[in-house]
């Protein structure tokens, strides 16, 4: 019966992972495609000679330059700001003793049910109001806080005895060296974690960039390339669109394996202690 499961459990994993790198190999097969074949009825699984050289035009046609260097800049603002206020955050929600800090961090877990969607024109107005638009701060101050993360390094933060805080302050030690010096190294790979979270959030929205940035200069990636490669005539050519996702993608993939093994202990050790 052991077996049984365990076969059925191998083949569910199989089914589910070749359904999510089913985009994936569309994706790059469409980048390596003639704009011909892109255009083929019935669609062609594989392109009869790989086009390799629409690497190369996706970064010309496009400012594709320009769009990661706004992704990357905001993206390491994003995790900057919003790591110092989640371990700060966290820290306080899981060893400090305050009046109404249960409700609070209900309210901020509420924060999660709420779709950023209904927030958006809310957001739009006050930056607009400031004076924001076209800039860094626009793009950045709005993730600055993430509940989710807030959430995981605090049950994480829990699991650390309390014995040992009691231990370091009768030691001397004061609330903020006690994070620096105990909690910090423990909770690494969590931090770790939150801050790949926070990459990826900031690398994959779209919406409010494209909301709050007109100037073609402020674009990112996500709002950039997806007007950037309509031909004259009005025909998207798909296989350079496809090819500069392919781009996009690389660095998350390439963080995801060298990190891996931070991650998977990070998410392990937030546990579920309440």
């Amino acid at each position: 019966m052991t077996k049984t499961r365990k076969t059925l459990n191998y083949i569910l994993l199989v089914i589910v992972a070749f359904l999510i790198l089913i985009p994936f190999f569309w994706m790059l097969s469409t980048a390596l495609k003639t704009e011909n074949e892109t255009l083929h009825i019935p669609p062609l699984l594989l392109p009869a000679v790989p086009q390799f050289g629409n690497f190369a035009r996706a970064l010309t046609v496009a400012p594709f330059m320009r769009y990661f260097a706004n992704t990357v800049i905001v993206a390491a603002l994003v995790v900057s700001i919003s790591s110092v206020i989640t371990v700060l955050t966290a820290f306080a929600f899981a060893r400090l003793k305050f009046i109404g800090s249960t409700v609070l961090f209900f309210v901020i877990l509420s924060s999660m049910m709420v779709p950023q969607e209904l927030l958006i024109i809310t957001n739009f107005m006050t930056i607009a109001n400031l004076g924001w638009m076209n800039t860094f701060r626009a793009l950045v101050l709005p993730f600055g806080v993430n509940a989710f993360n807030i959430f995981l390094l605090r049950q994480t933060m829990r699991q650390i005895p309390e014995e040992l805080y009691t231990a370091t302050r009768v030691d001397g030690l004061s609330n903020f060296q006690y994070l620096r010096k105990v909690v910090l190294p423990i909770t690494k790979p969590t931090i770790l974690t939150t801050m790949l979270l926070s990459v990826i959030w900031t690398w994959n929205t779209f919406a409010w960039p494209n909301l709050i940035t007109t100037r073609d200069e402020m674009r990112l990636i996500t709002n950039g390339l997806s007007n950037a490669f309509t031909a004259r005539a009005g025909n998207i050519q798909y296989e350079l669109q496809m090819a500069a996702a392919t781009l996009v993608v690389i660095p998350l993939i390439l963080v995801f394996i060298v990190l891996r093994k931070q991650i998977f202990a990070g998410m392990s050790r937030a546990g579920i202690k309440g």
